[in-house]
């Protein structure tokens, strides 16, 4: 089990690297986190949903996704509360304080799935949650000790040099964590080093003295791990290329699936421009992009608040173009409903951006599916995943549909002078095909770029970055205990 002294040290692609890494040596690999807290969700094969992470380190294993990779996921809907999903399936919702009494029955759920992995596979690699020295969560926890105690899975810290004070935060989370839990941690790695390795040769000799934790590993900087899709918010702002094609996104709260935008960040030709809150939509972009969203309605009154729906209008007005994804798209039509309360009261409803002229009716029913299908009037062919709540109707869906799926639905929705286009398609641009639409649409240079082998060259690049840095054959030894 990977454990972290905190938040993005790195945990996550560390795991995808040593799926990678192990699954090269014809082991059967798994990965496992037992709960994540991320609105960067993926499809599963097996009909649910986990976190995006897990969804990178099953391709970096070469296996399909499934929701035992992920048995809880909470996806944030408000400051202190977050939608509750076990085994791929939403159970409900649950503020902090509420959702610690849950913890007792959904470790159940977590080690049931643990177990299923286990017995199909020759290594399970698991992925922590946050800081192990949360000791004010430590009772109840399964994310962490709590599930490498329960599960008697050794445990391998890991501190991010690059974040200042690694010592400190290694040593110092032995000094907090109680005998037990501490005793489950086997060994240490320092990740994202800077410079030359020979200066922080007495750093981990003070630790591995300090903790009594052998060092696994210094491993440099990996910059291009940064291009691989991120877990959550924290990988939203890194940075793009320039181009001469503006993308501009609105950066709402609850943004969600904003892995949509990697592959447009890859293109050369292509500028993807982050719009932060107190900013206006710049005048000089091609295309507005609107993302997914977790609580839809909030997000848009915060994109009015903004006056970001005026800047829209003026876009459109210029002969901009305009996309919406899943929420992105529910926002464009004329009037959202939430009549079950999905999104906070009962009975809530909103007037959309009125661009397109469609209406969404917020369901009980998630639709959570991978689809393919082929664009309108086109017939550029499509693929990717549907994950929503919420059903939208109305002319410019009947008359002007954006793609015809192989599952026989229309999806979409296309404004009659075509500049506004509306799907509840992610995945749209990691289809080099509908990627070079959308660029030739928007007037930008088509490029070679096939973004699914690119991510799978930084996998095997990082991959070896770690057989180089790492004493992974030190790391297979623990497994086997």
């Amino acid at each position: 089990m990977v454990q972290g002294t905190g938040s993005n040290v790195g945990k996550s692609l560390l795991v995808a690297g040593l799926c990678r890494v192990f699954a090269r040596r014809g082991l059967k690999v798994r990965p496992f986190k037992p709960q994540n807290m991320s609105n960067n969700a993926a499809v599963t094969a097996d009909g649910g949903e986990i976190g995006r992470a897990q969804a990178l380190q099953a391709r970096a294993a070469g296996v399909a996704p499934s929701v035992h990779m992920n048995p809880v996921l909470l996806k944030p809907q408000s400051e202190i509360g977050s939608q509750v999903v076990v085994q791929g399936r939403v159970v409900g919702t649950a503020k902090a304080r509420e959702y610690q009494s849950w913890k007792p029955r959904l470790m159940a759920a977590v080690l049931d799935s643990f177990g299923r992995l286990s017995a199909e596979a020759d290594l399970v690699l698991v992925e922590g949650a946050g800081s192990a020295s949360e000791v004010n969560l430590r009772a109840g926890d399964i994310a962490n000790m709590g599930f490498a105690r329960a599960a008697d899975v050794p445990v391998v810290l890991v501190g991010d040099i690059d974040r200042g004070g690694v010592i400190a935060s290694l040593v110092g989370t032995k000094a907090v964590l109680d005998e037990a839990d501490a005793a489950m941690i086997r060994g240490f790695i320092v990740n994202r080093f800077r410079g030359d390795p020979a200066l922080f040769e007495s750093g981990m000799r003070f630790v591995a003295e300090r903790t009594g934790w052998p060092a696994l590993g210094l491993v440099p900087h990996f910059s291009d791990a940064a291009r691989l899709p991120a877990e959550d918010g924290l990988g939203l702002r890194r940075e793009g290329r320039k181009g001469s094609v503006v993308v501009a996104v609105p950066v709402t709260p609850w943004i969600s699936n904003f892995d949509d935008l990697d592959p447009l960040r890859e293109e050369p030709g292509v500028e993807v421009v982050l719009v932060e809150p107190g900013q206006t939509l710049p005048v000089e972009a091609a295309l507005v992009l609107l993302p997914g969203s977790k609580t839809t309605i909030d997000d848009l009154m915060f994109m009015c608040a903004q006056g970001w729906d005026i800047d829209l209008k003026a876009h459109v007005r210029r002969g901009g173009r305009v996309l919406g994804l899943c929420g992105g798209y529910q926002m464009l039509g004329t009037r959202i409903d939430d009549p079950f309360g999905i999104e906070g009261e009962a009975g809530r409803s909103i007037e959309g951006l009125g661009l397109l002229d469609v209406a969404t009716t917020l369901t009980t029913r998630k639709r959570l599916e991978a689809v393919t299908g082929t664009t309108i009037p086109d017939g550029t062919p499509l693929s990717g995943y549907e994950m929503h709540i919420g059903e939208t109707s109305g002319p410019d869906a009947t008359s002007r549909a954006f793609a015809q799926l192989a599952n026989g639905h229309r999806d979409g929705a296309v404004s009659a002078d075509g500049r506004v286009t509306g799907t509840y398609v992610h995945g749209l641009f990691a289809d080099d095909r509908q990627r070079a639409r959308w660029l030739q649409l928007l007037g930008a240079e088509t490029s070679d770029l096939a973004y699914e082998a690119l991510v799978d060259d930084i996998l095997d690049r990082f991959a070896d970055h770690l057989e180089a840095h790492l004493d992974c054959d030190g790391l297979l030894a623990l497994s086997a205990r």
